[in-house]
This record gives C-alpha cells, sequence and structure tokens, in this order.
C-alpha cells in the first residue's frame, strides 16, 4: 500500500550568487508541486533583491532576524514570530538591511517558478 506521505529529507538548494539560502522542500524544483511551494531561507546582513511583481500569493513567517518588504510605495519591517501575506500581482522588493541574518519560511501559491516571479532588471 502507497504511504499517504512524504518525508523530504533532501530538500532542492536552490543556488544563488548573493549569498542567500533557499532550501525548497516542496515546490517545482523540488518535488515538481505546481500547486504550492515552502522553502526555508536565509537572507544574509545587508542582502536585498530587484522589485518583481509575482504571479502568486506569497507567505512569509519570520522564525528569527528582521526582513524589510517595500509593498508598492510602503515599507514595512517584520520581526521574529510575525508573518505577512502579499498579493499576486504586487510590487514587491524584499531585503535585509540590517547587521543579522534573517531566517524565515516562504510560501508561494501557485508554486514559486522563474517564469511567474517577474523581476525587474537592476
Amino acid at each position: 500500500m502507497k504511504k499517504k506521505y512524504y518525508i523530504q529529507k533532501s530538500p532542492f538548494i536552490v543556488p544563488t550568487n548573493d549569498g542567500k539560502l533557499i532550501e525548497e522542500h516542496f515546490g517545482l524544483a523540488s518535488d515538481q508541486n505546481s500547486a504550492i511551494s515552502i522553502a526555508h531561507m536565509v537572507a544574509p546582513p545587508k542582502w536585498s533583491e530587484p522589485f518583481q511583481t509575482p504571479a502568486f500569493d506569497e507567505y512569509t513567517y519570520i522564525i528569527k532576524g528582521k526582513k524589510q518588504f517595500v509593498i508598492e510605495d510602503e515599507v514595512v519591517i517584520l520581526s521574529a514570530g510575525q508573518s505577512i501575506k502579499i498579493e499576486k500581482n504586487t510590487r514587491v522588493q524584499y531585503s535585509n538591511p540590517f547587521e543579522e541574518s534573517c531566517e524565515y519560511i516562504a510560501i508561494c501559491t501557485p508554486a514559486f517558478s522563474m517564469d511567474l516571479v517577474n523581476r525587474e532588471e537592476e
């Protein structure tokens, strides 16, 4: 009988060149799930990425440290224990302008993909 659960023992480590750790536990890269992606992330101090307007809802839960969000024209800073949902088709920039690493969980529905993130050129 097929098991009705799957334990992820080897998440997909997304290659990055900005010092950010991305471990996708479920999603397109790890288990070909296009409906949802769940990733564990660590953003180093002073990290940032370009603005983007994703075609997916993104939920972020902060485990430790702080993370800055520029959502349209509003700056929002979350600390450990806080969470946020950013609706799809919203222009957003993620960064960690602070002195300590930020560890968090990101959940995207549908799953994160480079085809859906719509990152702006720097």
